[in-house]
């Protein structure tokens, strides 16, 4: 007597429902991958109300840099070594004079080539100074642009300032 129960469809032997199998987990890959992207972007691509572009013959390996603030302050990025070294810590400092923060950060990032979150910690050290260490990768293409960007949380408004600079590997 034959076996009434009818026999189970191997996945693995039919290609075609093998094939339809890869493209769920796939399609599932990408939809997760777009969902995390989406958590994460605020983070990686922290959202301004105002952009400010500081002077740009202001060149960071030789002095600070400063930008004015539209509620009439003033904001001053400075690098503690010049010129701006890579692979070594050094540290950055950011001073408001005139205005107030309810946050402050700086992110690195590749002009021409992104290079990843980079956003090291910036101590609130107290008369609107900001302190804090930073690192830069080397560039294996040798001459590299980077932009330090700004990021001031005041008075309700959040405002992004791109400092750039070029850094070279024999710097």
């Amino acid at each position: 007597m034959e076996n009434a129960l009818p026999r189970l469809h191997n996945i693995q032997a039919d290609p075609v429902n093998k094939k339809i199998w890869i493209d769920v987990v796939g399609f599932l890959l990408i939809a997760l991958v777009v969902v995390v992207g989406y958590k994460l972007s605020p983070i990686l691509l922290p959202a301004s109300d105002l952009a400010l572009l500081p002077d740009a013959a202001c060149d960071l390996h030789q002095q600070a840099c400063a930008v004015a603030l539209p509620d009439g302050g003033r904001l001053e990025l400075s690098f503690g070594t010049r010129p701006i070294p890579l692979l070594k810590p050094f540290r950055v400092e950011v001073r408001l004079t005139g205005a107030a923060a309810r946050s402050l950060a700086i992110d690195f990032d590749g002009v021409d080539m992104k290079m990843g979150l980079n956003r090291p910690p910036l101590r609130d050290e107290g008369g609107g100074l900001f302190a804090g260490e930073a690192t830069l990768p080397v560039c294996v293409t040798g001459a590299m642009t980077w932009q330090a960007t700004v990021l001031l949380d005041s008075a309700g408004q959040r405002i992004a300032i791109p400092f750039r600079f070029t850094s070279r590997v024999h710097e």
